[in-house]
């Protein structure tokens, strides 16, 4: 019986869930399967893969052959490296200890390279909210702009509100003009004056 390691089709329509399975290669996609090596779900960034290592290293070592798609996911998370390494063992290249070394190794330096790339999803999600921020801002001073300049009265055609500004600034307030008259000391009276 020939045994392929395959993907099962689960989720709604357009939000595919997939479980990893061992199964008859004659059986339906989704129909009968030997045993769930996994799970896969490709919505998530990155994807999200959970396997059974030592189970699936299992399979392949009885002659299970992974579809290209299996064969991929398997690849990414060190399965067919540990498959590779049990093989050097049996043959006497390596000893068990330094096979796990190695695969401890680089599955360390993958969930790094993982943390990293997730690290820089987030550090782009942030970039593009402060992009998002700021440009609502610049709106938003629009807006207030606009508002403040509709209140304002409207210049007569030929003048310029610079030329206002200046003319108001110039006369002074009319109420500081008035007290600036009252607190200046009257001059003694002089002989024509009383003339």
């Amino acid at each position: 019986m020939p045994v392929k390691i395959r993907l099962q089709r689960h989720g709604k329509k357009g939000k595919p869930f997939y479980w990893v399975v061992a199964a008859d290669a004659r059986a339906k996609r989704d129909g009968k399967f030997l045993e769930k090596l996994g799970i896969y779900n490709p919505n998530t960034n990155p994807a999200t893969i959970e396997l059974d290592i030592d189970s699936t290293v299992k399979w392949l070592q009885n002659g299970a052959q992974p579809t290209d798609t299996a064969k991929a996911i398997l690849s990414y998370r060190g399965v067919l490296l540990k498959h590779h390494l049990l093989g050097g063992v049996r043959k006497g290249a390596l000893t068990e200890e330094q096979a796990e070394e190695k695969f401890n190794t680089w599955v360390s330096e993958k969930e790094q390279a993982i943390a990293d790339k997730v690290g820089g999803l987030d550090k782009v999600k942030a970039d593009a909210r402060v992009a998002a921020l700021k440009a609502e801002k610049e709106v938003n001073d629009k807006r207030a702009a606009e508002a403040a300049a509709a209140l304002l009265p409207e210049v007569p055609e030929g003048e310029s509100a610079e030329a206002e500004v200046e003319a108001v600034e110039a006369a002074g307030e009319p109420e500081q003009v008035v007290e600036a008259a009252d607190a200046t000391p009257e001059a003694p009276a002089t002989e024509e004056d009383k003339a």
